[in-house]
Parts: structure tokens; C-alpha cells; sequence
């Protein structure tokens, strides 16, 4: 056993045993649906140095993110920008946006769940849009695009050409947007991270290392909660 808690073990038909820190700074297992207790906890031990550091980046970087109230005056990213939240008496109104976010004061119990909603919309007009363009501009051939709920992967690319990307993605910038899809189109074709990878994704997306490192340093403001 090891001294770091593991929240909580997600079984399922995969091979391998994965670790990740969520943002509560929880310790998240993924396991094979006979991988035993033991087995899990000596892995865990492992990495248990790597996982406790990046736990506590965790910890440290949420002391610094206020999680969303839906208040008056309350700021909200779309798109790389910030715009306030102003509640209003019009019932007719469940969120509007136009150079500001406006929520009826009557729906705000439901703000959160409102707000994903619009978020996930924008996501399934934009990012389609910017896959199309880049796949027009390469000759990528993709199957079909989904907008998940996916907390830890901004996107990704099945063996079947599915392309997914989180609804969260349409709160960081469209360079950031565009970084993300072109990433993911390279997978088609190469489906490792070897020099050809980030060869054919320089080609498209010359600031890539800017733009991971933008995500790895500003990636924990694109939630809500």
C-alpha cells in the first residue's frame, strides 16, 4: 500500500493500468476489470513521487481559480476573452451573449447546467468549422466529430477517423482552438507522437509548443467549477 489515496478505480476492458490527478486533485485509476488490488497499488507506488508532485501543482494552481458563483458582475471565457455575467428580470431570456453574458434571473438555480449547454452549442458550430478548413488545406480525411465532456483530453483520434473534442476547448482562444484540431488531424496520419508527428503538425502549426504550453500553464481556467 502506499500513503497516496486513490479516490477512485475506473474498471473497464482495457489492458493497462493508467493514473491521472483530475482537478479536485484527486487520484483517478484506470484499470482492467481483473486487475487486482494488489497489482493497482504497486503501480501507484511506482509513480507515487510524479503523482504527489503533480497533485500538489493541483492543489496549488486551484487556490488561485475561483469556481464560477453565476453572479452579477462574474466573468466568463469564451473564445479567449473574458465577459461579465449580468442577470436579468426577462423570463424569455435563458442566456443571451453579446459583448456580455446575459442570464434571467429565473433559470440562474439551473446557471451552471445553462451555461454548459451554450458552451457545448458554440463548440459544435466552431470547432467543426476549423477542422473542415485545416482538412480542406491538407487533404486530412476524417469520419465524423464529437463534442465531449472529457475533463483531461482536449481531444482526440480513434482508429476509426473520429475526431473529439471537449467543450471546453471553445473557452480558449481560436490559436489554441486551431492547435488542438490540427493536432488531432495529424493522428489520421500518424498515429504516435515521433518526429514525423510534430514534423507535419509544425508544418500547419508553427507556435504548436507555444500553444501546448499555453495549455499546460492556463488549461485549469477553461471549467467552470
Amino acid at each position: 500500500m502506499t500513503d497516496l489515496k486513490i479516490e477512485k478505480i475506473i474498471r473497464s476492458k482495457r489492458k493497462s493500468i493508467a493514473m491521472y490527478i483530475d482537478n479536485d486533485a484527486a487520484l483517478i485509476v484506470r484499470a482492467p476489470f481483473n486487475a487486482s488490488e494488489e497489482s493497482i497499488n504497486k503501480v501507484v507506488l511506482k509513480y507515487k513521487d510524479r503523482l504527489q508532485k503533480t497533485q500538489t501543482e493541483v492543489q496549488l494552481r486551484n487556490l488561485k481559480f475561483n469556481k464560477k458563483e453565476f453572479v452579477n458582475g462574474e466573468r466568463f471565457l469564451y473564445l479567449g476573452n473574458y465577459y461579465n455575467l449580468k442577470l436579468v428580470d426577462n423570463p424569455e431570456i435563458l442566456l443571451a451573449f453579446k459583448d456580455e453574458f446575459l442570464l434571467s434571473k429565473k433559470y440562474s438555480p439551473h446557471a451552471k447546467d445553462i451555461f454548459i449547454y451554450w458552451y457545448k452549442k458554440r463548440a459544435y458550430e466552431k470547432i467543426p468549422q476549423r477542422v473542415e478548413w485545416y482538412a480542406q488545406k491538407r487533404g486530412f480525411a476524417y469520419n465524423k466529430i464529437n463534442i465531449t465532456n472529457a475533463q483531461k483530453r482536449w481531444g482526440s483520434c480513434s482508429h476509426q477517423g473520429n475526431l473529439s473534442f471537449t467543450w471546453r476547448l471553445i473557452m480558449a482562444p481560436l490559436s489554441i482552438v486551431d492547435s488542438v484540431v490540427v493536432h488531432e488531424l495529424v493522428h489520421l496520419e500518424v498515429k504516435n507522437h515521433s518526429k514525423t508527428f510534430w514534423s507535419k503538425v509544425e508544418s500547419l502549426d508553427p507556435e504548436y509548443k507555444e500553444h501546448k504550453d499555453w495549455l499546460k500553464n492556463n488549461g485549469y481556467l477553461l471549467r467552470l467549477q
